[in-house]
C-alpha cells in the first residue's frame, strides 16, 4: 500500500492561477518545453555530424518535469539538475547558442569546454554542475541548503535525481541529515523507469519512492510527470513550505525515458507496447492541447510561437559553430583554486 500523496492534475485556468501563473506565464513554459526539446534534437543532428565529442544524452519525455520544477523555483535559489533535466537550465535562462557551444566543446559553453557535454551549469543563475556519479549531487544539494540556514537565508535547493541513483548510499545520507536537520530542500526523483536496462521491479521494493520519504521524517508526493502543471504546483508548495522552515519534500516525477541511456543505447529491452504507452502521453502535446482547451491558444500563436522558436534555434546553432575551442594554454584556468580563494574562508 502506498504512503506517499498522489497529486491531481490540474483541472482549470482558475486553480494554476492560485498557484501563481498567468496566462503570459503559460505561454512561456510552453515555449521554454519547445526549446528543451528543439535543443536536444538538434543536439541528434551534431552528435550524427561528428561535432559532439564522446556520448550524448536527452531528456526526451522530461521536458514537463523539468520545466515544471524550475519555474516554481525562486530567482535566488538553487539547484542541482542532471542529464535528463535540460529544461531547468533553460528556464533559469541558459541561452541556446551556449548549450550548443557546451555540447560541441567550445570556448563559450558554459563549461569552456572543460567538461563532457551535459556536465554543465552557470552558477550565475543558480545552478550547479553535475558529476556523473548522479547520487552526489544530492550531499551538494543538502549542503547549499545548510549553509542557507547557518546564514539565515530564505533560500531553498533543489536536487535532482534518478530512480536508480535512490540505490546509492549518497542519496539516503543527504535525505536523512536533510529531514533530521529540516533543511529547505526539495528533493525532485525523475523516476524515468529505467535505470540503464534495470527495470523499476528491480530496483527497489516499495511501492513508490516518495513512499521512503516518510522514514525520513519528511513528506512524500508522487506526480504525474508529463503533466507540467501539477509538476509546477507540487514543486512551487514544496519549495516555499521549505523556504517557510516547513522542511523538505521528496517529490516523484513518473516519466518515462523516451530514448535509450544515450545515443549509444538502442533501448532494445524496454516493451514497444511501453513506448507506445508513453508516446501518447508526451508533455508537450498534453501541454498544447490544455492550452487549447482551457486558455485559449490559438492557431495563430502557436504558428508564431513554433516559428520564433525555429529561429532561436536556428541563429543559435550559427553562434555556437563560430565559437572557437579552447586554447590549451588556458587549460588549468578555472580548474584549480587560486590561492586567493583558498585564503577565502569558507564561510564566507
Amino acid at each position: 500500500m502506498a504512503i506517499a500523496r498522489e497529486a491531481e492534475p490540474v483541472s482549470s485556468l482558475r486553480e494554476i492561477r492560485e498557484a501563481g501563473l498567468d496566462r503570459d506565464d503559460l505561454l512561456l513554459t510552453y515555449r521554454h518545453m519547445l526549446v528543451t526539446r528543439g535543443i536536444e534534437e538538434r543536439g541528434h543532428i551534431l552528435y550524427k555530424q561528428g561535432k559532439i565529442p564522446g556520448s550524448f544524452y536527452t531528456g526526451r519525455g522530461n521536458e514537463a518535469s523539468a520545466v515544471g520544477v524550475a519555474m516554481a523555483m525562486g530567482p535566488e535559489d538553487v539547484g542541482t539538475p542532471l542529464h535528463r533535466d535540460m529544461g531547468v537550465h533553460v528556464t533559469r535562462g541558459v541561452e541556446p547558442w551556449r548549450i550548443f557551444a557546451q555540447y560541441m566543446g567550445r570556448e563559450d559553453g558554459p563549461t569552456k569546454g572543460r567538461d563532457g557535454n551535459v556536465h554543465m551549469a552557470d552558477s550565475r543563475l543558480g545552478l550547479i554542475a553535475m558529476v556523473s556519479h548522479l547520487p552526489a549531487m544530492l550531499p551538494v544539494a543538502v549542503g547549499a541548503a545548510l549553509a542557507f540556514r547557518i546564514r539565515e537565508e530564505k533560500r531553498v535547493a533543489v536536487g535532482w535525481f534518478g530512480e536508480g541513483a535512490s540505490a546509492r548510499g549518497d542519496a539516503h545520507e543527504a535525505m536523512n541529515l536533510a529531514g533530521v536537520r529540516r533543511l529547505p530542500t526539495v528533493f525532485i526523483c525523475d523516476n524515468n523507469q529505467w535505470a540503464y536496462s534495470t527495470p523499476m521491479h528491480l530496483e527497489y521494493a516499495c511501492e513508490t519512492l516518495a513512499d521512503r520519504a516518510q522514514a525520513y521524517g519528511f513528506e512524500g508526493v508522487v506526480v504525474d510527470g508529463t503533466d507540467v502543471l501539477a509538476v509546477y504546483r507540487e514543486a512551487r508548495r514544496a519549495i516555499e513550505k521549505a523556504r517557510e522552515g516547513g522542511g523538505p519534500t521528496l517529490i516523484e516525477s513518473m516519466t518515462l525515458r523516451m530514448e535509450g541511456h544515450a545515443v549509444h543505447d538502442d533501448a532494445s529491452y524496454v516493451p514497444k507496447e511501453l513506448f507506445e504507452e508513453w508516446a501518447k502521453r508526451d508533455p508537450i502535446e498534453r501541454f498544447r492541447n490544455w492550452l487549447r482547451e482551457n486558455a485559449e491558444f490559438t492557431d495563430e500563436e502557436e504558428e508564431q510561437l513554433a516559428g520564433s522558436v525555429k529561429k532561436i534555434l536556428n541563429d543559435a546553432l550559427s553562434r555556437a559553430d563560430e565559437s572557437p575551442l579552447p586554447s590549451p594554454d588556458s587549460l588549468t584556468e578555472g580548474v584549480f583554486a587560486t590561492p586567493e580563494d583558498l585564503d577565502t574562508p569558507h564561510h564566507k
